[in-house]
């Protein structure tokens, strides 16, 4: 965390975050408290938990098959009451969208419907 904001995804299409705003990299925050969120993270096959702050998550992702490191981070921003996201690959170009789907799958689960 770096000036209240997570780090910038890098040039590849490997990682997306809710402070950048270009069509490959933005995704729009969540709205949910990271309690919330760690409730999610708990149930998701290959999710593993590594800091828990007051307004700070920290999980990895492990593939399954090719055991895949993706590194996600959520902070929580009171002024506007939404938890800012970053899901990025450690390694590799493309990641074939894995990372926006699991973001859009934890805002799904996050939806009361």
């Amino acid at each position: 965390i770096q000036s209240e904001r997570l780090a910038a995804c890098p040039d590849s299409p490997n990682c997306v975050s809710s402070f950048e705003t270009d069509e490959i990299h933005g995704i729009e925050p969540l709205a949910a408290s990271l309690s919330d969120i760690e409730e999610i993270l708990l149930g998701l096959n290959g999710a593993n938990i590594v800091e828990a702050g007051p307004n700070y998550l920290y999980a990895e992702f492990t593939s399954t098959i090719m055991r895949y490191v993706d590194d996600v981070e959520f902070l929580y921003d009171a002024t506007s009451s939404v938890t800012h996201v970053r899901s990025a690959s450690r390694l590799g170009y493309s990641d074939m969208g894995a990372n926006r789907k699991r973001i859009e799958a934890i805002r799904s689960a996050l939806s009361p419907n």
